[in-house]
């Protein structure tokens, strides 16, 4: 994949799970792996609602029930640089207890519910819209 290189003001890492819970973590890729999640800025709400509908809005296309988008914003615009994350990395020295915890209990909170929701014979996978639009010969927009 090419991309342009974004020299970014801002940057965030974003967790997404079940495509309905987001968690936008303010990130510094710069820094060394262990202070990647110390960063000294934080999202307006209106910037913050946005990249939550970036975030969801790429989950449920890809039909991703765990996944990671991060967001870098030059200028005030949150471009999408790295959006294919379904197992990313949520190991408590990366991430940081509040995230750690966060993750393990959305996760399995999420878990429950597909449990629950779970019928026998049917698919019951997540299939996002891309891959719906696909299987019926429908443009991928």
């Amino acid at each position: 994949m090419l991309q342009e290189e974004i020299v970014f003001d801002e940057y965030y890492r974003c967790y997404c799970i079940g495509g309905k819970h987001v968690r936008i973590m303010p990130y510094e890729p710069r820094n060394p792996h262990h202070m990647r999640y110390v960063a000294d800025f934080s999202p307006s709400p209106e910037r913050y609602k946005l990249m939550e509908d970036i975030v969801l809005r790429i989950n449920q296309y890809l039909g991703y029930d765990f996944n990671t988008v991060e967001l870098a914003l030059r200028d005030g615009v949150p471009y999408a640089i790295d959006f294919c994350n379904p197992a990313p990395d949520a190991d408590i020295n990366s991430v940081g207890q509040e995230n750690f915890d966060w993750v393990i209990e959305t996760a399995a909170n999420f878990a429950i519910e597909k449990a629950l929701a779970q019928v026998p014979g049917q698919d019951n996978l997540t299939w996002g819209t891309y891959i719906k639009n696909s299987a019926a010969g429908k443009p991928l927009r």
